[in-house]
Parts: C-alpha cells; sequence; structure tokens
C-alpha cells in the first residue's frame, strides 16, 4: 500500500535528504520535500514545524526529519498536540515505533548513521503496520495529554 511522506530537514541534515526521497520512492511511496532547498544554516523548529503541520493536516500520512542528531527534530516535533515523532537510530527501532508507538514521524541524525543503516531505517519504517491491541491504549492515553508528575505529593 503507497504511503504519502513529508521531509524537512535542517542545515545538518541536508545532504542525505535528496538520498531519502529516493528511497521512499524507490520503496513506492510519494514524498513531498518542505525544504530547505539549501545546505545554507536554518533554524530546526521551522522545519519541524512544516512537516508536522503537514502530517496533522493530511490524515494518514507520515512525516520524516533529519538533523545532525535527530533529537533537536524529535523534540520540536512532540511539542505537536497529534504527532508521535521517534528518533531512530537502526531497523529494530523503527519497527517497533510503528508497531508499538504508532509513530507517525521518523527522526534521525545524519552525524549519526550512515547510508546502509539510513535505508533500513526508511524500509523499516515504512513498510512496518501499527499493531493496535494493547498498544492502541497506550496511544490513546498519550493522546489523552497524561500529565507526569502533576501532583507529587
Amino acid at each position: 500500500m503507497s504511503k504519502k511522506f513529508y521531509i524537512a530537514t535542517d542545515h545538518a541534515g541536508y545532504a542525505v535528504k535528496a538520498y531519502v526521497k529516493e528511497l521512499v520512492t524507490n520503496l513506492g511511496h510519494k514524498i513531498i520535500d518542505l525544504g530547505p532547498d539549501s545546505a545554507d544554516r536554518v533554524d530546526y523548529p521551522d522545519f519541524a514545524k512544516k512537516c508536522t503541520e503537514a502530517v496533522i493536516a493530511d490524515q494518514g500520512s507520515f512525516g520524516i526529519l533529519i538533523c545532525g542528531t535527530g533529537i533537536g527534530m524529535s523534540i520540536a516535533a512532540n511539542k505537536v498536540s497529534g504527532i508521535r515523532a521517534a528518533l531512530c537510530h537502526d531497523h529494530y527501532t523503527a519497527q517497533l515505533t510503528r508497531q508499538h508507538n504508532d509513530a507517525n514521524v521518523l527522526c534521525f541524525g545524519e552525524r549519526v548513521v550512515g547510508k546502509g543503516v539510513i535505508e533500513d531505517i526508511v524500509e523499516a519504517f515504512a513498510s512496518t503496520e501499527f499493531e493496535g491491541g494493547r498498544h492502541a491504549t497506550r496511544i490513546g492515553k498519550i493522546e489523552a495529554g497524561c500529565s507526569f508528575g502533576a501532583d507529587l505529593g
């Protein structure tokens, strides 16, 4: 089943963006590039916002965010209600975040994973479906806005 992906990076993730777009297309999916258009310095929260807004507006779509480590993008993306962004470093984390967390945004760092690992991460994320079941209850709690530590005594 073909899926739709939105992709955005910052300057530290720009160098692998074309490679990731080609991977997604070769897997039979559609990908829309939300920038930037060069490796000039930009602020990752601006591009995380563009991507997450597109994913929220286009129900059933997914996002891919790339920066130097993936950490900044994942933090920024997870500030958006309805986004479940996962920082992945390998096939296993990409597969499990789709199966158990129903992640709708994949994050990784250009500076911490090579092209072979990127290929594995993208393939696993794109091909894995959410299992539902007991995991759906947990996702429901996340979506309801669970409050940790609000009443510590």
